[in-house]
């Protein structure tokens, strides 16, 4: 599903105008009906107080349509209107005077009116500021917004949550944004739904189609793109009947030191269970007994020191190298792995202690292959690409990175972001189980696993994420959140891949209220 900028959605409303020879406020109403059917189906006329509060522009002229169409059906309702500025959008005054021909008058607020009384068992419509916001509220209206969010009430947000824009957080007391239970994102997704810095101001959210023009909608690239199960499935390589382990290609795992062996074998266990022919590791001496003990299906490859890694020297011929998990940072093993970097032409998978010995040897970047897939956490990240202002800000760093050094990071959080070639892949699976140890090291593994079967660099790192993802959430399932583990993860691996062809069977059809 493709993520739209707010300048791309503008344009989307200004084609579907002028192609479907509709007046722009004809697209207003859509919308309103459109909020007005989700809400109609779930609440069926239920008489709980709906407070909407309606700025002056276009998001407020939703709001205003709204209130409309729920007064004409019965419900209970009290409309205020965010009067922060002296200027008003031209389908907003047309909703306004539709409004009073039916003798609802809306509450005016401004900087000296009194709070509105909101029970807790009410609900309150969001429809303050929209897209277009590209400042902070006033200080009146911030404490507006804390009273709201403060009340405890059910909170529906029209497209986004006031006090963010399509653009990310604008700075601020960041009680200055409506903590929305919900979001009626209109035709797509945005971006900030997906960032830390701004989803956290969103609980759930859904896409309402208000028949923006789908030649616009298909025919027009955008940044970002959200990764789902219809998206990855025709990345699915299948095996084909007559093939053997030498088909499916010869992981090396490089990585571990003294009492991280473990980094290295949930690595390896998760290549060869994401599809790898063959998986051999690479470690300190120490390793070797904990790796044949616990991995009967893998080979092992011992460095000559017991306790790190001071020479890469493996003499066989893999076809991908996953690299840096538990290594550490010793001064020999930094010289053995920017050594490696000077003479490797195998395809690369760099995670942890690997990314953070280039954060410190920036010169060591030139020697990464093409399309070298980088595995980050947050502060591997920062470490790599430098400190960010916002989430935005290291989105584009982020982008400059890759492009500069013609490799793919995966940029590990809530929602993966897969960066390559200046487009962003968000990825839609996962839950916070995965906060534990070693759930990295499984990932590493997975898109080592992937690329040794012969997929494309960027899929495989797009597909292992969606995979790992997967994976947990099929196992939170029978473990909850608090006992997942990085090994529990991979054990789900199998299911994670069956599902992909699952078909999910369809709901019994909902009735759709007419207008």
């Amino acid at each position: 599903m493709k993520i739209f900028t707010a300048k791309q959605i503008y344009e989307a409303d200004k084609f579907t105008i002028e192609k479907q020879q509709i007046q722009s406020e004809e697209l207003m109403e859509r919308a309103a009906i459109q909020i007005f059917n989700w809400m109609h189906l779930r609440m069926q006329g239920a008489q709980v107080k709906i407070h909407l509060f309606c700025g002056i522009g276009n998001n407020g002229g939703d709001g205003i349509a709204l209130a409309r169409h729920l007064q004409e059906h019965g419900y209970n309702i009290a409309v205020y209107v965010v009067n922060y500025s002296e200027k008003r959008s031209k389908d907003f005054l047309i909703n306004l005077n539709r409004l009073k021909e039916r003798k609802l008058w809306p509450d005016f607020l401004n900087e000296d009116s009194e709070l509105p009384l909101i029970d807790v068992d009410d609900i309150i419509v969001d429809a303050i500021f929209g897209i277009g916001l590209n400042r902070p509220p006033a200080e009146w209206v911030v404490k507006l917004m804390a009273h709201l969010n403060a009340s405890g009430a059910f909170v529906l947000s029209v497209d986004l949550p006031s006090g963010l824009s399509a653009n990310g957080f604008l700075g601020g007391a960041q009680e200055g944004i409506m903590q929305a239970n919900y979001v009626l994102s209109f035709q797509a997704p945005k971006l900030i739904f997906f960032l830390p810095e701004t989803g956290i101001f969103i609980e759930q959210w859904e896409v309402l189609d208000i028949g923006l023009d789908p030649e616009y909608m298909m025919g027009t690239q955008t940044d970002y793109e959200l990764i789902g199960k219809h998206e990855v499935l025709p990345l699915y390589l299948p095996r084909t009947k007559f093939s053997h382990k030498g088909t499916y290609g010869h992981s090396l795992i490089i990585g571990g030191s003294y009492g991280k062996i473990g980094a290295v074998t949930l690595a390896a266990k998760a290549s060869l269970s994401s599809g790898s022919g063959l998986v051999t590791t690479y470690v300190p001496s120490c390793g070797y007994i904990p790796l044949q003990s616990s991995f009967p299906e893998g080979m092992v490859i011992t460095d000559v020191d017991d306790r790190n890694i001071t020479k890469i020297d493996f003499g066989i011929d893999p076809t991908v190298i996953g690299i840096g998990m538990g290594m550490g940072k010793a001064k020999a093993t930094t010289k053995a792995f920017i050594d490696f970097l000077s003479q490797n032409d195998k395809p690369l998978v760099v995670d942890a202690d690997g990314i953070n010995i280039l954060a410190e040897n920036k010169e060591a970047l030139k020697n990464l292959p093409d399309q070298t897939v980088l595995t980050p956490h947050p502060k591997e990240l920062e470490r790599l690409i430098g400190a960010w202002k916002d989430d935005f800000d290291k989105l584009k760093k982020a982008m400059a990175f890759s492009k500069k050094h013609n490799s793919i990071l995966v940029i590990k959080g809530s929602n993966t972001i897969t960066i390559y070639k200046g487009r962003g892949y968000i990825n839609t699976t996962g839950n916070p189980g995965m906060a534990t140890a070693g759930s990295g090291d499984a990932l590493t593994g997975i898109i080592t696993g992937l690329l040794a079967q012969g997929y494309e660099a960027l899929k495989a790192a797009v597909f292992g994420v969606y995979l790992h993802g997967r994976a947990a959430d099929i196992a939170i399932e029978k473990w909850g959140y608090q006992a997942l583990t990085a090994s529990i993860i991979i054990e789900h691996l199998g299911e994670a891949f069956l599902d992909l062809f699952k078909i999910q069977e369809a709901p019994e059809p909902e009735e759709t209220p007419e207008e």
